[in-house]
Parts: C-alpha cells; structure tokens; sequence
C-alpha cells in the first residue's frame, strides 16, 4: 500500500489517538517521518522503545509515577502500531504483546491493584483487565466499603483493552469498577478466536466468570462499547439481561452495506480479524452483523451517543438503533466525528455521569 493509507489513517483517527493519550507531538513527528505505509509499524514501535526507555530509566530513579505514565506512553504506542495494520502478522502479534506487557507494567505503577483475568469460550482464553475505584466519593454513597458495580468496556473493530486508560477513569472516577475486555477478534485474544457477530456469547462469559467474585457488585453490571464495541454492546445487553444499561458510542446498526466503502486499510483489518481467507468471506461476516431483530429484546436503559460527521457509520443508523431500542436515549453531536473523538470532554462525561445515575439506581 502506498502512502495514501498513512493518510487515510490519519484523517480518520488521528483524534482517537490524542484522546486515548497518545502525545499531539509524538503523534506529528511519528507520522510526519513516514514514507510508506509499511513503516506504520515500525514507525510506531520505535516511539514506544523510547518512552520503554525513559520509564526504565524512571524505575531506576524510584519514580514510580514517571514510570507509569511512561510505560501508558509506550503502551499506546505499541497498540497504535499495528490497530490496522496488517501487512505481516507475525509482526502485528509481536507489537500485540509489546503493548500488553508495557500496559501491565504501566498499572504495576499507576494502578497496582489491577488484576489480569482470564474466562474461557470455545476452549480458547479471552483476557481482560479488571480496575477498582479508590475512591466512592462520587458514587452516591458514604460507604467506602461499599461493593462498586462494574462497567465492561468493548473495544471495537481495531481495539483492544490497552487503548483504554484514559477511558476506564472516566468511569474510575465515578465510583464504578471497569473490566476491559479483548473479546473474540480483539486484541491477543484475537489470535485465537476470529470476531463473531454474536459477541455476546462472549460477554456472557465474562460475566460468569466475574460472578463469583466479592469485592465488586455485579447487580449493578453495565457495559458501554465505541465503534464496533457499540454494536457489541447492544448485542450483549439485549441477550444477557444482567447487563442493567448499555452505552453506545460511534457504534454501527449494521456493517455489511459499508463493507465495500470502508478505508482499504479497515478492509483488510476486518479480513485479518475475522479470519477470513478472502475479502468475499470477510463480506460475508460483515453481512452478518445486524442489530436486525435483535433491539426490541434490549429494554434496559441505553444510551446512543453518535456524531453526526461520523465518516464510517452513517449517523442513520445511530437513528435506527435509537428507534428500536425500547429504552433508548439518542444524543447526537452535531460536529462530532467517528466515536466523537473530536469532543471527548462532552461524550465521556456524559457517559461516565448517566452510567453511574442507571447502576446507582
């Protein structure tokens, strides 16, 4: 692929990149030095050694919190390497883990009490990370000691749980505890199990896992998912009605109709990720993707946060889902674009706030 898919990527996400905590800086001069879309990776990769190289050198220091934030640093840097990039698998696996490792050195400081769970489907491993509030003081109760209900968070179509720091506080903060989740298709869990339309079976057993535990209140169970992760979350909420709200963001009604108009380089992705052979069977899994029947069964709370210049979901579909949801909210940002990435200080909020209104409730 020639440099137009640099540009592709950077016109349609570079705002995702910033908002998740990628540096505006790192962010030009990692992409202004590229060439060729097959130095994506690299590219990428040798940001993430220099903040791997600062948290070390913070480490050695005893500064711990210097060290945090470096490993996040590398940790996005890792991720973004390879989200669609797909030109050579074995490479994309190895960045894969170069983020998992440098996020679960990023927690061992900025957040030590976080837990690495494992559930099962299929005979396969899916993984997550689980967060807990330290502190309930906007939770809505006085008891410290109090169990926090718990938010899943879906990663969407090129995602995966190490994107998501910055959005686990939005609900951290709000006195909720989080479970970031690589899902099948998504993240090292990806390797192992191809993106399925039916997601929810893996939600499910997520949840069943996260059952037995007593240190989080799974009564008060929501999930919220951006861009595909919307769609998944729908899903979920409508087959598991132990899910008690759902929030929506950037997420799609339908994916076969687009298929065909997406960015090459989303294509592709979507080929990998579903392991598809050929570009017609991966055409095949999108045309699957439907919420078709499936939202009327959703009658929890759900909110429906979309931009209505959103370039890969047509801001129709949010209107659809919207329609058929039983309970459903739509807040449409008018200048908003994919995930409204280019307002994050108006949907995160919103979402933290009314998430934590439905689980208090």
């Amino acid at each position: 692929m020639s440099d137009e898919a640099i540009e592709s990527a950077i016109s349609h996400w570079a705002p995702r990149f910033t908002t998740q905590g990628v540096d505006p800086n790192d962010f030009r001069r990692v992409t202004a030095a590229l060439d060729t879309w097959a130095d994506w990776l690299d590219g990428w990769c040798a940001n993430g050694d220099e903040h791997a190289a600062l948290a070390n050198q913070a480490e050695a220091a005893g500064h711990w919190l210097t060290a945090g934030e470096a490993w996040q640093r590398a940790t996005l840097s890792y991720h973004f390497s390879k989200f669609v990039w797909v030109l050579d698998m074995e490479r994309h696996h190895q960045a894969t883990m170069q983020a998992v490792a440098a996020r679960r050195r990023a927690l061992q400081f900025l957040d030590p009490t976080a837990e690495r769970l494992e559930c099962q489907l299929d005979g396969e491993t899916l993984v997550g990370n689980l967060r807990r509030p330290t502190s309930l003081a906007d939770s809505g109760t006085a008891d410290s000691t109090a169990r926090p209900g718990l938010v899943l968070l879906l990663p969407g179509l090129d995602s995966a749980k190490e994107e998501f720091h910055r959005w686990e506080d939005v609900f951290l903060r709000r006195g909720m505890a989080t479970f970031s989740f690589d899902g099948p298709g998504q993240g090292e869990s990806g390797y192992r199990l191809p993106l399925r339309p039916d997601y929810e079976v893996a939600t499910s057993a997520a949840i069943d896992m996260l059952s037995g535990r007593d240190d989080i209140d799974i009564s008060r169970l929501g999930v919220a998912g951006v861009s595909m992760g919307g769609y998944y979350a729908a899903r979920s909420a409508a087959f598991d009605h132990r899910i008690k709200a759902a929030v929506t963001v950037g997420g799609p009604y339908e994916s076969g109709s687009r298929f065909d108009t997406r960015p090459a380089i989303s294509r592709d992705a979507f080929m990998q990720y579903s392991h598809s052979k050929t570009p017609e069977k991966a055409r095949e899994v999108a045309l699957k993707m439907t919420l078709e029947g499936v939202l009327p069964q959703l009658t929890q709370p759900m909110l429906v946060i979309f931009g209505r210049k959103d370039r890969l979901v047509p801001y129709e579909q949010a209107e659809r889902v919207a329609r058929e949801a039983p309970n459903a909210t739509l807040v449409m940002i008018e200048d908003g674009n994919h995930v409204c990435n280019n307002y994050p200080y108006l949907y995160q909020p919103m979402a933290g706030d009314w998430m934590s209104e439905q689980l208090r409730n």
